[in-house]
């Protein structure tokens, strides 16, 4: 007698039963998401009163009583803002030096790394060391030395001299991070690579450079911010206002009179959205690169 082949397959439910939660689970959960919505709340705050101050008519922001939200909406002060002198100048200084801080500080990071994470040469553990202790100095402590270094080569008052500080400060924490992307790589890939016919440079095209992706973005994004926010550097080298960056032109709006709250926000609104914008276009790059697999079937 034959066995039925048809037979209809029984429904299994995988789904396990809802553990209930006791009172004092319930209680915790509670508080760290209360927690983690007062963090949120701090964090975002200054920013959304930036960009209410920068639609707010004069009598609204000079007012008594807070207006948390502006009673008739003006871009009076972007206007004011935008037209202010060297607006222009300083927004193509501040491009100039993010732009070659940033294409510089991931190249010249990237091959470091490399260095440090497939080879093994002498010195290469001070060196590392080295790395860390140079992210512990405090800015403020450089800044003479750095001041009397840069004249003596006459790069004070000039985008080359930032650029060649910024990029300093920048290198270690890029070198570091990639190091720690390009150790998470697996040998074992490019090997397999070069034993199906790629040549090494083949293999790092292919295989070590897109896996490191991730890596480069997010080094990109630390260096886009901390040469875009930079302030004190920028102060101290460039003197004359046609050469300064925008977070130094930010400052102009504070006298001895008082400070231009209205157009203030405004021009460090229309300073935030550049980092904005950088980071819209890049993060999706991070996270495809964090989902995609070394191996395609």
């Amino acid at each position: 007698m034959s066995a039925p082949t048809n037979l209809a397959p029984v429904p299994v439910s995988l789904r396990l039963p809802r553990r209930k939660r006791t009172p004092k689970q319930l209680a915790r959960r509670i508080a760290l998401n209360a927690t983690g919505l007062f963090v949120v709340v701090v964090m975002l705050f200054p920013v959304y009163w930036m960009v209410a101050t920068a639609f707010k008519p004069g009598k609204d922001i000079l007012s008594l009583t807070p207006r948390w939200f502006p009673t008739t909406a003006t871009l009076a002060n972007f206007g004011d803002a935008i037209h202010r002198p060297y607006f222009w100048d300083d927004v193509k200084n501040s491009f100039i030096i993010v732009g070659t801080v940033v294409a510089l500080s991931v190249v010249l990071a990237f091959l470091a790394a490399l260095a440090l994470a497939k080879f093994r040469f002498y010195g290469r553990r001070a060196f590392i060391v080295l790395i860390i202790a140079v992210q512990m100095v405090p800015l403020n402590a450089l800044i003479i030395p750095l001041y009397i270094l840069l004249s003596r080569a006459h790069q004070v008052d000039k985008l080359s001299g930032v650029i060649i500080t910024y990029l300093a400060f920048v290198l270690p924490f890029t070198v570091w991070t990639l190091r720690g992307f390009l150790l998470g790589v697996p040998r074992e890939l490019e090997e397999a690579a070069m034993v199906d016919g790629c040549t090494r440079f083949g293999a790092f095209v292919r295989i070590l450079l897109p896996l490191v992706a991730p890596g480069l973005v997010a080094t990109s994004i630390f260096a886009f911010v901390q040469a875009w926010n930079e302030y004190l550097i920028a102060y101290v080298l460039l003197s004359s206002p046609e050469k300064q960056t925008l977070t130094v032109w930010l400052a102009s709006f504070t006298t001895v009179r008082g400070t231009d709250w209205g157009p203030l926000m405004a021009g460090a609104t229309l300073t935030a959205l550049p980092v904005v914008i950088f980071f819209v276009f890049v993060q999706r790059r991070v996270a495809f690169g964090l989902t995609a697999g070394a191996v395609r079937g």
